[in-house]
């Protein structure tokens, strides 16, 4: 039979999953490999085909490991938690589980369908209580640790306890709350247990405090800074504003240079290590005392004697001209005069509109407010103002900053602006229009370290601060502690509950925290979370329990270690689960969470080492980032006018409104369209202008053609792609997908309608979106993970094409009719392979084994092609070549490999475990010379000879050839040039 696709697909599909094919073991002689995919979040469109393109190039990957004899394991699940399933129960009032469940349904079939070789007896959902039971465990872990900076690593909170029992604080060395009390060993215990919890809350290493959000009133919930874009929220587009609450949050900072370090060794692309190391944000500076002038703020018990800052340029103390603080900063009303009150009121909510991440990256726009006080410069007693402006983020450093405009262009500009002095502190600085950060050349105007170089002075300047009391060397990290909260109800229950107004944590016994029902999925009209509607949810019937739920990034932190043993209930994973499966060998997944899921899970997977549940310090040996598969849009091109056949006056304001339905539905090849302007100047010509330069267009128009100013000549539409095959229109579909276009007319080029064409994200607003299932059924699985790796590399973005595909779904016609007679028989021979097919698989089995090795995906597929080819041209049917092709294949290509595999007389199943063959150099090795052979200088036929032959010998045999008579016809020849390797030459 001709290569039936379909049911050979359908045929694997349930035999692997009827066999469990793909299961991996807890225990093997074999060596593990952990390959693993970024599981995804099952949304209801489900998965469009730029969505499997890392996991086709890992289950490639997956099936290379398992010939080469490794025990792998594949698993895949869903990141079922999160906001979208939220917002549909919002809209709907269905529970977010039964829209969560029918999207998996549709992700689970469509992923049987592409073949891969998951082992699906692993499968988590972070939404199932079975799991977020794990993720509220390891929570607890971290509410009852602290971290150590001595032994630099986090400890039970016990220990903790027990050295303030013996020793009081004295000698703690801690990542801790900036408040944290100082008290002896009998102080602390004449402490109530509610003084005792509190003091401890400040070492947690979650914890609760207030902290600025992203707060978006519209979703009634704190967004994370990636979920806000240009301060509104990126799902909905509603406003979000900066807004002070208490969450609970996380001490990654306490991780900051082992997160750091790690880094270097890491096998994972150099761009994304370097975003984690910004983000990180490691800085080499001092602390700087400023005292508080005593003329100026409100005289107030919660204003303190100074303000201080962090820099990384002490050097520069004597340049600075004024203090900068963060709107948000706690002491601004404090700092704040009365006559001041209202443009620093004002300054505070214009910066509410913005996230945090919109005014790091602002740098254009100025804007801030004097507070009326004003601080002493410790170095030279200089009185400077203290302005707030929205540059400065209470969250990084101590919320304060020094400005100095001469070295840096924030002040600079800030300066400029306000008016502000400018103080030139090098000697070679050139800051006539800009700042100049130089650090060469010799100090001015800067006191006792004029006339110094830079780490003379800088280190002059520490001593000096040090010696004063009033400052001190110190590194500094611009990473902060992760709010681990969300207003939401769709997520993992905290296991908290509240006494006293202090949080407790509920039994492990108790664990899971179900997520309760609740009629609303909405915040209560008093702005508590939803979860405050649920009935009668408190903890043993009288405590409240924690109101907000987790964050997205809590069940993706840790789901790694569940897939090593996902059916346990005792453990997260067991202790033997673990120290054989270790860690992930290589992770795939874009690189849009590098400074998110990426940096979290390893803040994570570190703790857990620290408390001896896991071995390795880092989660992902390699990580690979795979492109962006980017939509390849359609455009059609409408000409907008409409008739007017009575010439009755037109009133152009009622364009868009009553008279819309006169505007016939003309479309515009491409071709057509390029002498068309949108310009002022073509769309203010008369109507009898534009009928003159459009008359090939408009000739089948009656009456009085308008073209009004409120509207393009030309509109660009986009197209559903799925209509449009090599940008040509199927027009009668066009007409059937929108009721609107049921009656349009088309001005063709050469009797098609040509469609424009660009590449933009895929997305169903630009109906460029194509689902596999539509590449599926015309042409198989097979074919669609093939041509995704054809593509391009695998980390590089490229457009989806389609223009391509029938090349590839004919190559693996080819490849089938290599084991079929021309009458579609099976036919296979026992025979001795020649050398020249030899030479064709060695060379393929070299190279798909070092593509694969370095992930080269799309190189394979072309090397591929080019051995059937040779293989046809050999009219190969050799069962020893064949089938090392079907094993050489079946990772790409699985279903019409292992159908082949059986065909071949082997049993089915075994193709995933098969031996991938050796490869041999020895037939590589040149050893005979397809001669051309030219008669009188033309050339006629091709002889192979060895290349062991002297030209003499090589003489003797080619006139001895059987096809070389019929050439000769019987004429004697005069004369044989033989050049070894080259060419023979017959003069006759």
């Amino acid at each position: 039979m001709d290569y039936q696709f379909k049911d050979i697909e359908k045929k694997w599909q349930a035999f692997w999953a009827a066999n469990q094919t793909f299961k991996a073991d807890n225990a093997s002689s074999k060596p593990k490999y952990y390959v693993l995919d970024m599981f995804p979040y099952p949304s209801g469109a489900g998965l469009h085909v730029g969505h499997p393109l890392g996991y086709i190039a890992s289950d490639i990957f997956s099936r290379y490991k398992r010939l080469k004899g490794f025990n792998v394991l594949h698993p895949m699940g869903y990141d079922s938690f999160g906001l979208p399933a939220e917002q549909y129960a919002i809209q709907t009032g269905q529970h977010p589980a039964i829209t969560t469940e029918e999207n998996i349904a549709t992700y689970r079939r469509q992923l049987d369908q592409i073949g891969f070789s998951f082992d699906w007896s692993r499968e988590v959902r972070t939404s199932s209580p079975g799991y977020y039971k794990w993720t509220q465990w390891i929570f607890m872990q971290l509410f009852n640790s602290w971290y150590n900076k001595d032994a630099d690593k986090a400890e039970s909170i016990d220990v903790l306890v027990k050295k303030f029992e013996s020793s009081g604080s004295a000698d703690i060395n801690a990542v801790c709350d900036d408040d944290t009390l100082s008290f002896s060993a009998a102080e602390w215990k004449t402490m109530s247990h509610d003084e005792q919890q509190a003091e401890l809350l400040k070492y947690r290493l979650t914890y609760l405090r207030e902290s600025t959000v992203n707060w978006c009133a519209a979703l009634g919930t704190v967004l994370a800074n990636d979920e806000v874009k240009d301060g509104f929220s990126e799902r909905g587009g509603y406003p979000v504003e900066q807004k002070k609450m208490m969450q609970w949050s996380m001490r990654i900072t306490a991780y900051a240079e082992r997160l750091l370090q790690g880094l270097d060794k890491i096998d994972w692309p150099d761009p994304l290590k370097e975003m984690q190391r910004n983000w990180i944000g490691k800085s080499i500076g001092a602390m700087v005392k400023f005292r508080i002038s005593e003329d100026g703020g409100q005289k107030s018990e919660a204003l303190p004697d100074h303000l201080e800052v962090f820099t990384t340029r002490v050097d520069t103390i004597f340049g600075v001209s004024y203090m900068v603080i963060a709107p948000e900063h706690e002491l601004v009303q404090a700092l704040t005069t009365p006559e001041h009150k209202a443009s620093i009121d004002a300054c505070i909510a214009q910066t509410k509109k913005k996230s945090e991440l919109d005014r790091m990256a602002d740098t254009k726009t100025i804007s801030g407010a004097f507070t009326g006080s004003h601080v002493i410069n410790p170095l030279n007693g200089d009185k400077v103002q203290v302005w707030i402006a929205d540059y400065v983020l209470a969250g990084y450093g101590t919320g304060c900053v020094m400005g100095v405009p001469s070295g840096d262009q924030r002040d600079y500009l800030f300066s400029k602006h306000f008016n502000l002095p400018i103080i030139p502190i090098i000697d070679i600085q050139n800051i006539e229009t800009e700042a100049d950060p130089t650090k060469e050349g010799k100090y001015i105007n800067s006191g006792f370290i004029n006339g110094m170089g830079y780490k003379e002075a800088t280190a002059a300047v520490i001593a000096k601060l040090e010696s004063m009391g009033m400052g001190s060397g110190k590194i500094n990290y611009r990473m902060r502690d992760a709010i681990f909260g969300r207003q939401r109800y769709w997520g993992e229950p905290v296991p908290v509950y509240f006494k006293d107004g202090l949080p407790y944590l509920i039994k492990e016994s108790e664990l899971p925290l179900i997520l309760p029902e609740v009629d609303k999925y909405l915040p209560t009209e008093s702005g508590e979370p939803p979860l405050a509607r649920a009935n009668n949810w408190q903890y043993q019937g009288k405590y409240e329990y924690e109101l907000s739920t987790m964050p997205g990034w809590a069940g993706s932190s840790w789901y790694w270690y569940r897939y090593m043993d996902a059916q346990n209930d005792t453990a997260f994973a067991s202790e033997k689960a673990i120290a054989y499966w270790k860690d992930v060998d290589l992770y795939i997944g874009g690189s849009e969470h590098a400074t998110g899921h990426l940096l979290y899970s390893r803040f994570w997977n570190k703790f857990l080492k620290d408390m001896g549940l896991v071995v390795e310090e880092e989660p992902f040996k390699k990580l690979i980032n795979q492109g962006m598969i980017q939509g390849r849009s359609n455009f059609v091109y409408r000409l907008n006018y409409f008739l007017n056949p009575k010439n009755d006056a037109i009133d152009e304001s009622k364009w868009l409104g009553e008279y819309r339905h006169l505007i016939p539905k003309i479309f515009v090849s491409k071709e057509k369209v390029d002498g068309i302007s949108n310009n002022n100047d073509d769309r203010n010509k008369t109507a009898s202008d534009l009928n003159e330069k459009f008359k090939d267009i408009l000739e089948k128009i009656d009456g009085e053609i308008l073209l009004v100013n409120s509207e393009d000549i030309i509109s660009k539409l986009h197209v559903d792609v799925n209509i449009v095959e090599n940008d040509i229109l199927d027009t009668e579909a066009f007409k059937k997908w929108r009721t609107e276009y049921a009656n349009a007319e088309f001005i063709l080029e050469n009797g098609k309608y040509i469609c424009g064409v660009e590449v933009e994200k895929m997305s169903k607003s630009k109906y460029n979106v194509v689902n596999p299932d539509d590449i599926i059924e015309r042409y198989g699985a097979d074919t669609l993970r093939i041509y995704e790796m054809f593509l391009g590399p695998l980390e590089q973005s490229k457009p989806w094409n389609t223009n391509g595909i029938e090349g590839v779904f004919k190559f693996l016609r080819k490849f089938w009719r290599l084991f079929h007679t021309d009458q579609w028989e099976f036919n296979v021979s026992n025979a001795e392979p020649s050398k020249a097919e030899l030479k064709s698989l060695h060379k393929i089995i070299l190279k798909v084994q070092e593509d694969i090795e370095r992930f080269s995906f799309n190189t394979s597929v072309s090397s591929f092609m080019i051995a059937v080819n040779e293989l046809t041209d050999l009219k190969c049917n050799n069962r020893q070549v064949l089938q090392d092709m079907v094993i050489i294949l079946s990772p790409y290509a699985p279903h019409i490999c292992e159908e082949l595999w059986v065909m071949l007389g082997n049993a089915p199943g075994t193709l995933s475990y098969a031996a991938y063959p050796k490869f041999n150099p020895e037939y590589l090795v040149e050893n005979e010379f397809s001669y051309p052979i030219s008669i009188n200088g033309k050339t006629k036929t091709n002889i192979s000879f060895s290349l062991s032959l002297e030209p003499k010998e090589v003489e003797e045999q080619v006139l001895a050839h059987t096809d070389l008579q019929k050439y000769l016809d019987g004429k004697p020849v005069k004369k044989v040039i033989v050049v070894k390797g080259r060419i023979i030459n017959i003069v006759i």
